[in-house]
Parts: C-alpha cells; structure tokens; sequence
C-alpha cells in the first residue's frame, strides 16, 4: 500500500464556502494511487470541510444563511469572545460540521457523487489563510 500525502492553503475572503475539489483532484492525480482512498483535513478550528451541492450555488447560500441562524454572533451567553463576536459561533458551527472528509478513490479519480463537490467553510467574518492537509492511500 502506498501513502501520499501533501498539503494546500487557502486564501477566504470571510464567510462562506470555498470549492476545493478541483485542487484535491490535482493532488489525487499528483498521488499516483489508482484504488484507496483521499483524507482532507482541515488544521483550523474555526473553519471545516463539508461536502455540498456544486451546480447551483443557491444551495449553499441557504445553508450559510441557515448556519448564521442557527448560531448567532450576538449571543450573550458567549464568554469566548477574545477575538471578536464571530469567535464563538466560528467554533460552534465546525463542531457541527467536520474537519475532516474521507473519499474512495477508483482509477485514479475520485468517487464524489454528479453534483458533489468539496468545500471549505470558512465561519470567520475576516479573511483568513487556511490550511489543509491531504493523506491519500491505496495502490
């Protein structure tokens, strides 16, 4: 069994969801594995990774907005606001969401379904660099 690994960062622009499957497909190919299986994980605590509809961004404009619904800045019962508002709530929804993702890999390529794409989710309000680490085994 071979093992590759290799590691990408990411620029955001604030909140939201970043594609990144094209970037893993790259690193994938770059692996030489043909059968196994890519491990993204994301080094970050306030960001995770998700996997989401790809073709009609609406989707995940709904699920960003749901999210700052579902966790909100202005919660006073935080007491972990040492750098900011969005602070919290940035730990809150990772938790929810993961910081890792498995995905089998068959002939080179990877096995995401026809509207499956992977994205970062950044819960930070500023722009933040990322960084993301990549394990893909198989033969």
């Amino acid at each position: 069994m071979k093992v590759f690994t290799d590691q990408m960062t990411l620029q955001t622009r604030g909140k939201g969801t970043y594609e990144i499957t094209d970037e893993v497909s790259a690193i994938v190919r770059a692996s030489g594995i043909e059968n196994g299986q890519v491990t993204v994980f994301v080094r970050h605590t306030s960001a995770s990774l998700i996997l989401m509809e790809n073709a009609d961004p609406s989707a995940r404009r709904d699920l960003e907005r749901w999210f700052d619904r579902l966790v909100r800045e202005d919660d006073a019962d935080f007491i972990h606001t040492h750098e900011g508002p969005d602070d919290m709530p940035s730990h809150i929804r990772m938790v929810l969401t993961r910081s890792s993702e498995v995905i089998p890999i068959h002939q080179g390529r990877m096995v995401l379904g026809t509207w499956q794409g992977i994205f970062l989710f950044e819960h930070r309000r500023d722009p933040h660099s990322r960084k993301i680490a990549l394990t893909v085994l198989g033969e």
